[in-house]
């Protein structure tokens, strides 16, 4: 176990180059089972996250080679190829316990049944943040032709040839719409998906699905069409800038006073991420590719234009992203006025907020969905105090409340925050924050 320690206070100020995007890396790494050939995958964060399902892709015979001298800050670049991909790997002790301790492997199901008829993979873990079903991608699987049995922990996916059809998604998941779309571009015939999730992670997919040689249309909308190909070949692939990482710096930044330049930060995939921090008071200018977040006495929350509280909620893309909302709950603590905090998906994602009451923040917790936000205008600092992380996007959350914070604060169980954040304390030290990692 390790804890990082900061001493609050210290205003961020300089520039910083977000990491590749985790939940891209965890779609496009499985997308490279597709295909015997090589392909070229740069800007992979550094994150646990990513390297466990690299170390699973290795298990199943994958071959994995770094160009280290291709790294830069936004990750790392790799090259995959999947020609002697060995599938009984999958019945293997290793292998259960391994993928059942990432929630990115149930996304190695699509791309192993769409080329070998075949998938196996256990109950996935990640994130304790309530219920997170996986119907939506075994039935997509189901309508191309495939039996899906769930036994002993572990669901069991086969298909002597997949066939496309017409599907509507139950709901707009993005990884059960990426599975489905893995499982669909060797399938025979056409396959329509009405309700895809159309997030930036489903783009990049399918754009670089399309280099080797599938045949997807609509890509970006929440309609795509997939004409099935027999094969598949190798290609290059960029990942995006982690939009999660931007808008965590943006409230950084907020909540420090901080003056801070987020480069390259890809603003046209960014939705609604700044235009939400602007309505908490934020000031968040674009300069080319780049937002620059400027120093700030106060920050006040608007209002509705009937005058009535702003109400903060996450939604489908293009809305904001229900990865932010711990993020925009905390940066709220200090802003001048009050604010509803809506998280629609995940029924325990705002539990975290006992420990930010215990630094002195004003927050009613509705019901497992809502909390009321009252502002403290910085009249009130928060204080510094031990916490744990629960999550990853909580984690970060109580790390910039710590950032703000008076006093010494110590966070344990970062294992969950490295899971998404690439060497953050080191990046962090750069701007200037008080923080050391102790193991």
């Amino acid at each position: 176990m390790s804890s990082f320690e900061i001493v609050g206070g210290r205003k961020l100020k300089g520039e910083i180059v977000p990491q590749g995007a985790k939940n891209e890396a965890l779609q496009v790494l499985c997308a490279v089972l597709l295909t015997p050939e090589k392909v070229r995958i740069s800007h992979v964060p550094d994150i646990r996250d990513v390297n466990k399902l690299i170390d699973l892709l290795k298990l199943l015979g994958v071959s994995v080679r770094q160009d280290v001298t291709a790294t830069t800050e936004s990750g790392r670049t790799f090259e995959f190829q999947a020609d002697q991909v060995n599938l009984e790997v999958l019945q293997s002790a290793e292998f259960r316990a391994q993928a059942g301790a990432l929630r990115g492997s149930i996304m190695l199901v699509g791309p192993l049944l769409s080329r070998f008829g075949e998938a196996v993979v256990p109950q996935p873990g990640g994130d304790k943040i309530g219920r997170r079903r996986l119907d939506t991608h075994f039935i997509g699987m189901e309508r191309l032709g495939a039996e899906v049995e769930y036994k002993r922990g572990a669901y069991n996916v086969k298909a002597k040839r997949l066939k496309g059809c017409y599907m509507l998604l139950d709901e707009a998941s993005v990884t059960g719409t990426a599975n489905i779309v893995m499982s669909a571009v060797l399938a025979r015939g056409t396959t329509t998906i009405m309700n895809a999730a159309c997030e930036p992670y489903v783009y990049q997919l399918c754009k670089m699905l399309n280099s080797m040689g599938a045949k997807i249309s609509g890509v970006g909308s929440n309609l795509l069409t997939i004409r099935g190909v027999r094969e598949l070949h190798g290609c290059e692939h960029c990942l995006l800038p982690d939009m999660i990482e931007v808008g965590s710096f943006i409230g950084m930044a907020a909540m420090t006073q901080g003056d801070l330049i987020i480069k390259d930060a890809q603003v046209q995939h960014l939705g609604m991420i700044p235009q939400v921090f602007r309505r908490l008071g934020i000031e968040v200018w674009q300069k080319g590719d780049d937002l620059y977040v400027p120093s700030q006495e106060h920050y006040e929350i608007e209002r509705f234009m009937d005058g009535s509280i702003m109400t903060i909620a996450d939604a489908p893309w293009p809305g904001f992203t229900p990865d932010l909302i711990s993020i925009a709950l905390v940066v709220a603590t200090q802003a001048k006025g009050s604010v509803l905090i809506h998280q629609k998906m995940f029924e325990s994602r705002l539990f975290f907020v006992d420990k930010l009451i215990d630094m002195g923040a004003q927050i009613i917790l509705c019901d497992p969905h809502r909390a009321t936000v009252i502002g403290l205008n910085r009249e009130h600092k928060l204080r510094g105090v031990r916490m744990a992380s629960p999550d990853i996007r909580a984690g970060v959350a109580l790390l910039i409340a710590a950032l703000s914070a008076e006093g010494k604060s110590r966070i344990d169980n970062i294992e969950q925050i490295d899971r998404g954040y690439q060497h953050i304390d080191e990046r962090l030290r750069r701007l200037g924050a008080e923080i050391i990692r102790v193991d």
